[in-house]
C-alpha cells in the first residue's frame, strides 16, 4: 500500500496506484495472470451469455460495452497494465457504450435507420479488446527483458 504524509503527520493509506511502469516483476507477472484470467473469462463465459439472452442486437453489444467500461475502470484502479494503453481502452469502450446508448434512446423514440451507430460501437470495442491484449503483450514482453536483463547481469539488481 502506498503512504502520504497528511497535514497533521498522521499516515493515510489509500489504494496502491502502481502501473506496469513502476511495478515489481512479481506485480507484473500477478498483473499478467489476472488480466489474462479476466479476458478469458470475458471471451468464453460472458460473452457466450449475453449473445443468449433475449434482447435486440443493440441491446446485447451495450451490456458488452457497458460491462467493457467497469472492467476498464478496474483495469486501471487495480494498475493492470500501462496507463496510457488503460485510458485509451477506457475512452474506446466509454465511447461504444455512448453511442449505443444514444441507438438505443433513438429506437424507443421510432427512428430505426441507425445501424452505424452499432457498427461503429463495435468498431471501438474491437479496438478496445485489441488494445487490451497489446496491454497484456507489453506486459509480458517487459518481465521477459527483465528477466533476460536479471540472467546477463547474474541476477544482481540494477
Amino acid at each position: 500500500m502506498d503512504t502520504q504524509q497528511g497535514n497533521r503527520g498522521a499516515r493515510v493509506s489509500g489504494p496502491a496506484l502502481r502501473t506496469a511502469e513502476d511495478a515489481s516483476p512479481r506485480e507484473l507477472w500477478r498483473a499478467s495472470w489476472k488480466l489474462l484470467l479476466t479476458l478469458a473469462a470475458l471471451g468464453l463465459l460472458v460473452v457466450p451469455l449475453i449473445r443468449e439472452l433475449p434482447l435486440g442486437q443493440s441491446s446485447r453489444i451495450g451490456l458488452l460495452a457497458w460491462l467493457l467500461v467497469g472492467l476498464a475502470f478496474y483495469w486501471l484502479y487495480a494498475g493492470m497494465g500501462y496507463r496510457p494503453l488503460l485510458l485509451l481502452q477506457l475512452l474506446l469502450f466509454s465511447t461504444a457504450a455512448a453511442l449505443l446508448s444514444a441507438k438505443l434512446l433513438l429506437v424507443v423514440i421510432d427512428v430505426h435507420s441507425m445501424a452505424v451507430l452499432r457498427s461503429s460501437a463495435r468498431g471501438l470495442i474491437l479496438i478496445g479488446t485489441g488494445c487490451a491484449i497489446a496491454n497484456l503483450g507489453a506486459m509480458l514482453l517487459t518481465l521477459w527483458r527483465r528477466s533476460r536483463n536479471n540472467a546477463v547481469s547474474g541476477g544482481l539488481p540494477r
